[in-house]
């Protein structure tokens, strides 16, 4: 039980956001814990390759970059526990964090638990996950360059990775549950002037199949009861996105969309406990603005040490 020694800084997560708050905590000489979850380098180690991290032309990745970030950040006396924190008090100082093996205490945190994609949850989703499934158009567009894909979804994200996979395939499959999109005006018109988009509306995906990577896509329509096979060459998925924040509902702000509330030093509504990453960011999504959101954290932490 380690209920004795109280931690400078202890990050929950270990992602962009949280590896490069370790890394900059660790200059700081304050010898930061990073609680790592149960997925070295988060959401962006799913990614089986990041060609828009600056730094690595030929692309790197995703867990690569994960081990990256560690070896760094210990390379300056950061620590890393792989465990996953069960719940935390932020209404006591030190504040308190638990873990399914251990109690720290800690004089200020790091919440960077990042955000999970809505999965659908059907057959063949799971397995072929970075083999022709993703839920990231930006990250991995370029890879089905002249090729035919599935989007899922019907609401401005959705409609706007449509568009911006137009950009490399050839065709872009819109399915969509209902009748209609629940997208803004404006999406929906260059949607529907985009001779690459195809709306494939009233459906639902039911399994997506291949043999090593994604081979096609099976349909329902649930209006007609029609079952078919859409052979495609991949499958991009954006019927919601939810920020990994339920540890923090009742200890921290959280606005209507499930992400912490923030101000432009990453500190929330409790002094001391900052976050960065997809836990706060409704907008950019991106590696590399979850790494800065990070930086940001760790040295908003490091002056608030210094001023307490």
């Amino acid at each position: 039980m380690n209920d004795k020694r109280i931690e400078k800084v202890i990050i929950i997560g270990s992602g962009p956001a949280g590896s490069s708050a370790a890394l900059y905590a660790a200059r700081a000489e304050l010898t930061p814990l990073i609680l790592t979850g149960m997925t070295l380098g988060g959401q962006a180690a799913l990614t089986h390759t990041i060609e828009n991290y600056p730094g690595f032309p030929e692309g790197v990745g995703g867990a690569d970059l994960g081990t990256l970030f560690q070896k760094q950040a210990e390379r300056f006396g950061a620590r890393y526990e792989f465990d996953s924190v069960a719940s935390v008090d932020f209404q006591q100082k030190p504040f308190q964090v638990k873990t399914y093996n251990s109690t720290y205490l800690a004089e200020s945190v790091i919440i960077a638990t990042g955000a999970s994609s809505v999965l659908l949850n059907v057959p063949g989703e799971s397995e072929f996950t970075g083999s022709g499934v993703s839920y990231c158009a930006t990250c991995d567009g370029w890879f089905f360059k002249e090729k035919k894909v599935v989007v899922v979804g019907g609401g401005d994200s959705a409609l706007e990775e449509a568009i911006f996979l137009t950009r490399y395939v050839s065709e872009v499959l819109l399915v969509h549950r209902r009748d209609e999109f629940r997208a803004g005006a404006l999406l929906q018109k260059r949607v529907s002037e985009n001779a690459k988009i195809k709306p494939v509306l009233n459906s639902v995906v039911k399994s997506i199949n291949g043999d090593g990577v994604v081979k096609s896509v099976t349909i329902h329509n649930v209006k007609s009861g029609k079952v078919e096979d859409l052979m495609v060459d991949g499958i991009f998925v954006f019927i919601g996105h939810k920020p990994n924040n339920d540890l923090y509902k009742d200890q921290v702000q959280i606005d209507e969309k499930g992400y912490i509330v923030v101000d432009s030093k990453m500190q929330t509504n409790i002094p001391g406990v900052f976050a960065a990453g997809e836990a706060a960011d409704s907008q950019f999504k991106q590696v590399i603005t979850s790494a800065g959101m990070g930086a940001a954290a760790a040295i908003s932490a490091s002056k608030y040490l210094e001023e307490k």
